[in-house]
């Protein structure tokens, strides 16, 4: 068959849950048997958001090819267990530095190059490269930033042509907007609505399915009213309802037959019966669990979750696993210290240290760090929590009082950790970094061992600083083990303290390739640590 396209845009507002959605309803096409992937249209003029601050933008999400990307390709993988790739995450800055680098290369001699058609039509191209190059029956984009806004334009225009060119069967328009509720009088208003499908028929095009996001039960007639006056039919109005949590969000669609909807509007049988029975246990599990354990993420960003989304969703599949909901108690690191941190982490279960970049807020992760070791708590680091954790010990068991970090201080006696050989001759700060996934070895025994159950991993990393194996003897001879070594480089991917409970750090990122239905071991066994410890200290 074809491959068919079906392009998500939003309206109103900002923030309504286009990925979300389009994650949900890949889903329900998968159960059916399709092959589907995700595509993410960002109109910024940066060309990734590896550069941007995590206030501005959330997590940067890292694939395994390299690629930093927007946060919402993890809800696309979280939710479909597949892998995206670069391709997956498309940019103005991409697009237009592709056209001008054609201009220059001489492409488009003797030609004006203008925003149509050069740009839409590289725009096109990269949408249906995703879909001919892998042969997925499905392609769903979704097109960040909301109808209206001048820098969607491009996108927008680019969806009319397609859907001009290959016929309604093969393209389909989801739009998704709000319905506001009004306390004080009582009622669901449509009028934003209206004004959105307006808005988007004014670029040419017609949506042909709406889904309005509501905090209240869409009475019939106001469905009715918003199919009427957006010129869609009634069974195409999907009514999307705030939901405790976002894996709710595939079967709140399944109930409201948006997947039937988008199938017979493109045309598409079942290549097998759907059921959604392993993501109905899962969403089960997660709703009814039978205990709660503490977890402190000590970061500092805690002030905006999505800077920390995959970590956060990670702990949730893993809690799932163990049928136990997981307190998550976010502290920023910059109000830890000595006098602190024994009132912010005395009930904690287990602590997490997040990764980061710069100065601010190390100090408070060290001190975290070194009271889940003296106190014997589980402890996970994560990238520089990883770091902050080889840090902590080289000055307090190996007595390097100066220790540090050549990021924060170069001019430190002791670079435990020191920017990578690859790195020193690199001035640029955009996609330079040890980005993607490379290969670990894993020692016998060891706690990641265990979790893992095999002694070669691929993880994905983000990072220009590494351990220092120039002391690598010294932390072994203490009680520190490197127990994860990169093949090639011999870059101390993993570290351990064997005595204690569960102290484990990785340099590389775990929560990138955690999934609802497949979560990832290491979070799953230091859940299980955490719970042990709570049971432990009831005894």
């Amino acid at each position: 068959m074809n491959t068919k396209y079906i392009f998500v845009t939003g309206g109103v507002t900002s923030s309504l849950g286009k990925g979300i959605i389009s994650a949900s309803l890949a889903k329900l096409l998968q159960d059916a048997g399709f092959s589907v992937t995700i595509q993410k249209l960002d109109p910024y003029i940066n060309v990734d958001p590896g550069t941007l601050n995590p206030y501005e933008h959330g997590e940067c999400y890292v694939t395994s090819d390299g690629a930093e990307t927007d946060l919402d390709l993890g809800h696309y993988e979280r939710f479909l267990g597949i892998t995206t790739s670069q391709a997956n995450n498309i940019t103005t800055g991409k697009i237009y530095q592709t056209v001008i680098n054609k201009e220059r290369h001489g492409d488009y001699l003797g030609k004006t190059v203008q925003v149509i058609p050069h740009i839409t039509d590289e725009i096109k191209r990269c949408i249906k490269l995703l879909g001919t190059k892998n042969k997925y029956d499905i392609v769903i984009t979704e097109i960040g930033g909301t109808v209206g806004d001048i820098e969607s334009l491009p996108y927008i225009e680019s969806v009319r042509q397609l859907k001009w060119e290959m016929g309604p069967h093969n393209v389909l328009v989801v739009h998704l907007t709000l319905v506001p509720f009004l306390s004080a009088t009582g009622e669901l208003k449509t009028k934003p609505t209206q004004h959105s499908v307006k808005s988007l028929l004014e670029t040419g095009v017609q949506p042909d399915i709406l889904v309005l996001r509501t905090e209240k039960e869409l009475p019939p007639e106001v469905r009715k009213k918003v199919a009427l006056f957006c010129n869609v039919e009634p069974e195409a109005v999907i009514q999307s309802i705030d939901v405790p949590t976002i894996y709710d969000v595939p079967l709140k669609m399944q109930e409201e037959k948006f997947d039937l909807v988008v199938k017979r509007k493109l045309g598409l049988r079942d290549k097998k019966e759907p059921d959604m029975k392993e993501w109905r246990a899962f969403v089960n599990r997660l709703k009814n669990p039978k205990r709660t354990v503490k977890i402190a993420l000590v970061g500092k960003y805690v002030e905006l979750k999505d800077a920390y989304k995959s970590i956060i969703e990670s702990l949730a599949h893993a809690g799932a696993v163990h049928e136990c909901k997981v307190d998550l108690h976010c502290l920023h690191s910059e109000k830890i210290n000595k006098d602190t941190v024994h009132n912010m982490l005395r009930e904690m279960h287990g602590i997490i240290v997040a990764p980061g970049f710069g100065e601010r807020g190390i100090e408070g992760k060290i001190i975290a760090v070194k009271y889940a070791r003296e106190n014997n708590i589980p402890f996970f680091g994560i990238c520089l929590g990883m770091q902050c954790a080889v840090i902590e010990f080289a000055r307090n068991v190996l007595g390097f009082k100066d220790a540090h970090s050549t990021e924060i201080d170069s001019n430190t006696k002791h670079p435990v950790i020191d920017l990578m050989e690859s790195q020193k001759n690199i001035t640029d700060k955009g996609g330079t970094m040890r980005l993607g996934s490379y290969t670990c070895l894993l020692k016998k025994n060891s706690k990641v061992y265990k979790a893992y159950g095999k002694t070669e991993i691929s993880e994905r990393h983000r990072h220009r600083f590494e351990f220092n194996n120039e002391y690598l003897d010294f932390f072994e001879k203490a009680g520190m083990i490197p127990t994860g070594i990169n093949p090639d480089n011999k870059l101390v991917e993993i570290i351990e303290i064997p005595s204690h409970r569960w102290f484990v750090g990785v340099q590389f990122h775990p929560e990138y390739q955690s999934t609802a239905l497949k979560p990832h071991p290491l979070f799953v066994d230091f859940v299980r640590a955490a719970i042990q410890y709570d049971v432990d200290n009831k005894k």
